[in-house]
């Protein structure tokens, strides 16, 4: 890859999901008939590049899968989108990641089987470098944890932004050393609790402040995002819908949004109406990318509500 600028680039899993939305959950040998399928890419910081990309900022993607056939469709798909994949490895021979995803119509809940591919972690190559180098915020979950470690000590010594994501069920102990090396934040609630040991998701944001970053943020699906930076605090509404479709990607579209609203010089508080509204819009389409909206969209959206970003 030349050394072109990149506004936000992406260190994680890249997976393809097969999401099938179904009356209800199968019981013990049912059989029923699917209301719909949808097969896409899917990760969660796979689909936060998606996100920056589709609103208009430039993305790229560092990974490592398989020459398999869902490792044909992972790059198929962020080249339709327009992410930069000249940084993502691939093995011959090796599998990509893939997720089995039921999504219940009554309520958009989710039940999800994941079989993770065999391909190697990412080798942190020259080429790799150099992109991470040439971008704004590098963006991570902590997955491939050797590389991760590296990829943040060159981003820290080029004065680039490290941006992480917290999801659900994903806190491990190695997550302290990795949270202070952050300047962007942003978790979900069961993450938050689980690393600082508080329920009240203002606090924990309080308190992961403390822990480095310039911005933390807690999200909790339709209660909200609370937000806090050294200079200021305060909660962000969700923007919520009469009925919820699939809530598959939509922490993963926050993050993307949060980062591309970012890059284009929005303020936090600007940049978290941005966010909500994107997660928002994301839940009225099955799958983790089919509902996230360009930027003409979602100022849209928000000037319907009487929201400017001005």
């Amino acid at each position: 890859m030349s050394k072109k600028q990149i506004d936000v680039i992406g260190l994680g899993a890249s997976t393809i999901d097969i999401l099938t939305l179904v009356e209800r959950f199968p019981t013990r040998r049912e059989v029923q008939q699917a209301l719909s399928t949808v097969i896409q890419g899917g990760g969660p910081v796979a689909t936060a590049m998606v996100t920056v990309s589709r609103l208009g900022e430039s993305a790229a993607m560092i990974d490592s899968i398989g020459d398999d056939w869902s490792g044909g469709l992972v790059l198929r798909d962020f080249q339709n989108e327009g992410v930069e994949t000249e940084t993502i490895e691939v093995h011959r021979g090796q599998t990509t990641a893939v997720s089995n995803i039921l999504v219940s119509a009554v309520d958009g809940a989710r039940s999800i089987m994941f079989q993770p591919g065999t391909a190697p972690e990412p080798s942190l190559s020259e080429a790799q470098k150099t992109a991470i180098q040439s971008a704004k915020i590098l963006h991570l979950t902590g997955r491939h944890w050797n590389v991760c470690m590296q990829a943040i000590d060159l981003a820290k010594g080029c004065n680039i932004r490290v941006s992480f994501d917290g999801g659900a069920d994903r806190f491990k102990p190695e997550m302290k050393t990795l949270v202070p090396l952050t300047d962007i934040c942003i978790v979900a609630r069961d993450f938050a609790e689980k690393y600082t040991g508080e329920p009240e998701p203002s606090l924990s944001a309080k308190l992961l402040l403390e822990e480095g970053p310039e911005i933390s943020i807690v999200t909790d699906g339709v209660n909200g995002s609370w937000v806090y930076t050294r200079e200021s605090r305060f909660h962000q509404p969700a923007f919520l819908f009469p009925k919820i479709v699939d809530t598959t990607g939509c922490g993963d579209s926050y993050h993307g949004a949060f980062l591309a609203a970012l890059a284009k010089g929005f303020p936090v508080e600007k940049s978290a109406v941005i966010a909500s509204a994107v997660s928002g819009l994301n839940t009225q389409h099955l799958g983790g990318r089919s509902g996230i909206p360009t930027f003409d969209k979602v100022v849209e959206f928000l000037s319907k509500r009487g929201i400017t970003l001005d």
